[in-house]
């Protein structure tokens, strides 16, 4: 496709994001990674070995020299933590692109607003570009923007739900009024969730759990890669006017 999804001044080939938790191991998912065709894979930093040598790196399976790395801050609860863990991998692999995610609680994962922005704002005036993972409010959607804002990452439903989108009508509102790339973020369940969001004019979908927890990974990655396209193509073709009467495909005028 010719038009180029575009993040912070970086352009990429793919609008499939993916996650890297939650796989059996390393091999099935970089082998996932690659039949999305994904150009970025988000890397929860908390999470990262960097003390046992014996285990494996991700780095050794998916080469961030080919893929860009998205940092995030899975497993953090509060302001502090996520600044704290983004510094981190600044100074560890000089990274700037980032996902922010600060979590209010551990049964439903729910982003804390209040904290997501604070973080967003000191974050901007550090030089990150700051991908926010958020609620689909389109007036927390705006003050994220206000406050520098790479790009928004509202949720479709809770983490690793699998429940698709709950809320078509607000992801159209935060599309009317923001000009940031969006991206939904967590809780699409199959490939026909993630068209649905390209059709709803999204620039692009992040997919962990659905890919890594599918009966066949591989073939859910590659329906997920074909699904943003064919969704991108509908989006961008121009939907026909919905109507509550017929209207036939044949013309009616000079029938025998």
């Amino acid at each position: 496709m010719s038009d180029t999804f575009v993040v912070a001044n970086k352009k990429f080939k793919s609008r499939l994001i993916v996650g890297t938790g939650k796989y059996k191991n390393m091999k099935e998912c970089a082998k996932s990674v690659k039949l999305s065709g994904a150009d970025i894979v988000t890397v929860a930093v908390r999470r990262v070995n960097i003390v046992d040598k014996k285990k494996p790196l991700l780095m050794d399976y998916i080469d961030p020299k080919k893929i860009t790395y998205l940092p995030n801050t899975a497993g953090c609860f509060n302001s502090k933590e996520a600044l704290r863990t983004l510094r981190l991998a600044r100074e560890i692999g000089g990274w700037k692109l980032v996902k922010l995610e600060v979590l209010g609680d551990k049964q439903n994962l729910f982003p804390e607003m209040i904290e997501t922005l604070d973080s967003t704002e000191i974050l901007a005036k550090e030089g990150f570009k700051v991908m926010v993972y958020c609620n689909d409010d389109p007036l927390m959607a705006k003050r994220l923007e206000n406050s520098g804002a790479s790009a928004i990452m509202p949720l479709a439903a809770p983490i690793g739900s699998g429940l698709g989108i709950l809320n078509t009508i607000n992801i159209k509102i935060i599309r009317a009024q923001t000009k940031l790339p969006l991206i939904i973020d967590a809780g699409l369940g199959q490939a026909s969730d993630a068209t649905i969001a390209m059709e709803l004019g999204c620039d692009g979908v992040l997919v962990n759990t659905a890919i890594a927890r599918a009966k066949k990974p591989f073939d859910m990655a590659l329906a997920f890669k074909n699904a943003v396209v064919a969704g991108r193509q509908s989006y961008l073709s121009g939907r026909i006017k919905k109507n509550f009467l017929g209207d036939p495909s044949s013309p009616t005028k000079g029938i025998i």
